[in-house]
């Protein structure tokens, strides 16, 4: 016994600091009179505002607990008992620590964590498991918290994924896949979401004229690049709040948010018809349609609903096709059907 005690009076304090900062790099080593000799690797990341190295002991740490205003002497009284204590510099993050003479020799270490506020000190002082004892429950916290973390982000990046997912179901489900405007669908959902709201809608209804002779005599991938030209022709009369729809295979739809006048409806009309009888380019040669117009306006109904409006679009629409093509016609209750 003898004989180990002389040799572990012998040890070089280098070879214990090696050892501590291997096995416990979050400590504090002092000599007899309190003076910090040296600090485990962990603190150098703490970023104090001073270096520890050469202070006393007592002005880099503030013991709370089990008794506050210890001096040095005392601490050697409650060696092996849990400590609460503070950094001076850093009086916000607190710690828990151990102070634990070593036999033989007249150096002590304060063995330093966290606790529970692990959690907080790793994410504001970029530590990970190598600044901590292998033995340290609170490393075990670490990898729960990294493991916890790592399945959040990934359930995250999954509801993002399945949002989108559903989004993009809902786009395509409301989408005309040939032309990118809103389809059948998308119409009925809007007008039925606005009459319900009371709100002021007017309905436009075109159909393409001559659309069948295109297809049969210059095929059907011109009959669908007459479509998608139409339908840049018809959103370049819609504004924000207006909504257009492709609801058969030549025939669409304008729902306009509120009430127009008769100027306005003889101007977007005009503008529709004679944008859509320009000659349209293909194949180098030219597709030629007009289109016929019907429209209706809530404002015609004491109790306006879709179907309602939609026959008399219809109705008018037809009267524009028997009185000629290429013309609008304006469904009016009270005034009967008027021709432009």
């Amino acid at each position: 016994m003898q004989h180990r005690s002389n040799m572990a009076g012998c040890i070089h304090p280098a070879a214990v600091f090696a050892l501590l900062d291997r096995t416990s790099p979050f400590h504090l080593a002092v000599d007899g009179t309190g003076t910090i000799i040296h600090a485990g690797p962990t603190l150098a990341k703490i970023g104090l505002a001073k270096s520890p190295v050469g202070r006393d002991l007592l002005s880099v740490v503030d013991i709370l607990r089990p008794i506050s205003g210890l001096d040095f002497a005392d601490l050697h009284r409650v060696a092996g008992k849990k400590l609460h204590m503070r950094f001076r510099d850093d009086p916000g993050t607190r710690l828990k620590g151990e102070f634990c003479p070593l036999r033989g020799s007249d150096i002590s270490v304060l063995d330093l964590s966290f606790g529970i506020g692990i959690v907080d000190a790793v994410r504001q002082y970029g530590l990970n498991a190598r600044d901590f004892s292998h033995t340290d429950l609170a490393v075990e916290m670490l990898y729960l918290v990294e493991a916890k973390t790592a399945v959040i982000g990934e359930v995250k990046k999954l509801n993002d994924r399945l949002r989108t997912a559903v989004v993009d179901a809902e786009t395509r489900a409301f989408t005309d896949t040939l032309t990118g405007i809103g389809n059948r669908r998308m119409f009925d959902t809007e007008i039925e979401k606005r009459l319900a709201a009371d709100e002021r809608v007017s309905l436009m209804l075109i159909d393409l004229d001559h659309f069948k002779t295109v297809n049969d005599t210059r095929g059907h991938a011109a009959g669908d690049q007459v479509l998608r030209h139409v339908a840049q022709i018809l959103t370049g009369v819609t504004r924000s709040g207006d909504m257009l729809a492709r609801v058969g295979g030549d025939e669409f739809i304008i729902l306009f948010a509120g009430s127009l006048d008769i100027e306005q409806l003889d101007l977007i009309a005009s503008r529709v018809i004679s944008g859509i009888e320009t000659p349209i380019p293909y194949a180098r040669a030219f597709a030629r349609v007009s289109a016929s117009i019907g429209i209706t306006q809530s404002v015609n109904y004491d109790r306006p609903t879709s179907d309602q409006m939609l026959r008399d679009a219809d109705r008018a629409l037809y009267l524009s096709k028997d009185a000629g093509k290429g013309i609008y016609t304006i469904f009016n209750p009270k005034d009967g059907m008027g021709i432009s």
